[in-house]
């Protein structure tokens, strides 16, 4: 199992090396590889750790080089991203109900009512966010689902969030992922992709739980 994680973060670390030898050894197939993880880490709750943004950024950076086609990286990663969070986002609505009972102390039916509420209220700006939110766009679609959000709103927003995210990236790695002092620091850049994308989350959490903090502090007082 270690020795799998090593072989995961290695990969993710040193995509451009990575992704260099599956174009080497798989040509066009290339393509289908880069759906097949793309579509793995939007469509199962599972696999939220495999790579996405950086996966786009060096797919990209090949392009720019005549190695892939930046046109069929887009619309094959487009299209897996928007599979992967309509078959996430099935998968929540089908185990959802049946997870969340009044039984179960932190599966509460409520907590699947308030997920609905938000869904309906914040849904579409959440959908389309947790796009370059590595983890969080992994089990955002399978909440929305476990939520019955409305579907027809959850897929337009899947759309949009899923042409924002490739095209953003696809462009970055097209137009800046070959440029010497990025291509000598490859491994850095990525390593400062995969951060960038993650702390948004993570302030969100911290303000969080300082707003908690907050509340349960004036509670306090107010008892006293």
């Amino acid at each position: 199992m270690i020795d799998l994680i090593l072989q995961l973060v290695d990969f993710i670390i040193h995509i451009d090396v990575h992704l260099g030898e599956i174009i080497g050894n798989y040509g066009t197939w290339t393509y289908g590889i880069l759906f097949a993880i793309v579509f793995a880490e939007t469509g199962f709750v599972v696999t939220p750790f495999l790579p996405g943004d950086s996966l786009i950024f060096a797919a990209s950076a090949f392009a720019a080089k005549g190695w892939l086609n930046p046109w069929i990286i887009f619309v094959t990663i487009t299209a897996a991203g928007i599979i992967g969070d309509g078959v996430n986002y099935a998968i929540g609505h089908y185990i959802g109900p049946r997870v969340f009972t009044e039984d179960v102390r932190f599966l509460k039916r409520e907590y699947l009512d308030k997920a609905h509420d938000f869904f309906e209220k914040y849904g579409g700006k959440a959908v389309i966010l947790a796009r370059f939110m590595p983890i969080v766009r992994t089990f955002v679609p399978f909440v929305a689902g476990a939520g019955s959000m409305t579907y027809s709103k959850f897929a337009l927003y899947n759309v949009i969030g899923a042409v924002s995210w490739v095209g953003a990236f696809t462009m970055l790695g097209y137009f800046f992922g070959n440029i010497p002092a990025v291509e000598e620091n490859f491994t850095i850049v990525i390593i400062a992709i995969i951060i960038i994308s993650v702390m948004p989350p993570i302030f969100e959490v911290i303000k969080e739980k300082r707003k908690t903090d907050r509340e349960a502090a004036a509670e306090g007082t107010s008892e006293a």
